[in-house]
């Protein structure tokens, strides 16, 4: 095993010979074996795993779409067969739908550390993502300057931000006339200044795992008269989040990753509240509107959070994901964190006793206050590596080049799931060793 560095993985522990010499893995040892059933028996959050759907697969892939909840089928054909069957229309008023947006919002809200009516759902995180740069530079924007300042011109983005966050980044500079500055995130804080209009971070690295600083890096932004946008996919419904505690300004995540919602579930947008007179969306859309069915010419836009809605809402997958999240009732989110903190250290521990030595080396920090809730290995012949262990049963995912990413969903993922998908992995990767000597 290896632990990162400002240089990349590093190996730790024991010295251990290359990966050309390391003999078949015998699999964790039995006190491994009852270390797991001690702690699935010890866990307070195990009841949890009745309420989805899940079979014998050890799945670690919730981090790219979450487990189905087991009462989700049966709302959704309520939903079709009553609602939409027999009700129809008059589903908007009877039924909620035309509320449903903010309502759901303020069921996400507590998972976000948010008082209600700051959270409204819909869209996809890309276009909340969109919606709140352009409105967070718009509010810099009409905010009075000192004589003689620099123009906020600019907006920085964390230089290994996915993908996605940074196309959308330079398509909002390019409306607002700004310029997009990519950044490393241990320095971002240290890179804001009197220039900059927008921060745009992920909470957590969506590669590597790693829990960024939202508090201090919003309280650097808004020292240098900035705001600060958080990109939540990562962190929302793993971990605690206390957007209203840390100050932060405006903040994204999705709905299908560990908040369960399903496929295309739609994303939340959270306007801290101070922010919300001035927020000016550059999608305005009728349901966005102070007199939706006013049908006006000139838009206004509606008071508070509404303010982030566009069109109309996906009501099917809305409710779903309204569904799904009542699974989270009376869930207390610190024992949610605790758990996955243990998940990610028992996993690391048996991965550590049990792959072949020198096979692989964590991109995942090993202190525990700067992990999310994934562990990501580097692996030579990854894609492979991950092929085998999908068709053994053990679900995770591929990052090009070479990196396996394991997500542990402290409400569904056991300890003993971590155990098998540790043993399954060493089994793989002694067999992969054996055939390709070199590691490749």
């Amino acid at each position: 095993m290896s632990e990162t560095t400002s240089d990349g993985p590093r190996p730790v522990g024991p010295a251990s010979p290359t990966a050309t010499a390391g003999p078949v893995s015998p699999g964790p040892s039995p006190e491994l074996a009852a270390r797991a059933a001690a702690l699935d028996a010890a866990d307070p959050l195990a009841d949890r795993r009745k309420a989805f759907v899940l079979d014998d697969t050890v799945y670690l892939d919730g981090n790219s779409l979450g487990a189905l909840p087991a009462a989700v089928p049966g709302r959704l054909a309520e939903v079709v067969a009553r609602e939409w069957g027999e009700l129809r229309i008059r589903s908007w008023t009877e039924s909620g739908w035309w509320t449903a947006p903010e309502r759901v919002g303020d069921r996400v809200a507590p998972l976000v550390g948010a008082a209600p009516g700051q959270v409204v759902v819909g869209d996809s995180t890309s276009v909340n993502i969109f919606k709140a740069l352009v409105a967070a530079v718009r509010i810099t924007e009409g905010r009075e300057a000192p004589a003689n300042a620099p123009v906020r011109d600019e907006i920085l983005v964390d230089a290994a931000t996915f993908p996605t966050d940074g196309y959308i980044a330079a398509s909002a500079a390019r409306m607002t006339g700004r310029t997009v500055r990519p950044v490393p995130m241990a320095e971002l804080a240290d890179a804001v200044g009197p220039r900059t209009a927008v921060v745009l971070a992920n909470h957590v690295d969506y590669r590597t795992g790693e829990l960024h600083d939202l508090p201090g890096i919003t309280a650097a932004a808004h020292r240098a008269g900035a705001l600060a946008v958080w990109d939540l996919c990562h962190s929302a419904g793993a971990l605690p989040v206390r957007l209203d505690e840390d100050g932060a300004d405006l903040a994204v995540g999705c709905g299908y990753k560990y908040l369960n919602g399903g496929p295309g579930a739609p994303a939340f947008l959270y306007v801290r509240a101070e922010h919300q007179g001035a927020f000016d969306s550059p999608l305005p859309g009728w349901n966005s509107h102070a007199e939706p069915f006013a049908m006006a010419a000139a838009y206004a836009p509606a008071e508070g959070a509404v303010r982030g809605r566009v069109g109309t809402p996906d009501i099917l997958s809305m409710l779903a994901l309204e569904t799904a999240l009542e699974v989270w009732d009376g869930v207390d989110i610190e024992q949610v964190r605790e758990k996955s903190l243990a998940l990610t250290d028992f996993f690391l521990e048996c991965v550590a006793e049990s792959v072949p030595a020198g096979r692989v080396g964590s991109l995942t920090p090993a202190e525990r206050e700067r992990r999310g809730s994934q562990v990501a290995l580097r692996c030579p012949g990854a894609e492979r590596v991950m092929g085998e262990l999908i068709r053994r049963g053990v679900v995770g995912d591929f990052r090009r080049p070479d990196v396996l990413r394991f997500g542990f969903t402290p409400l569904y993922t056991s300890f003993g799931d971590t155990l098998r998908a540790a043993s399954v992995l060493a089994e793989v990767l002694a067999e992969v060793l054996a055939e390709h000597p070199a590691g490749g």
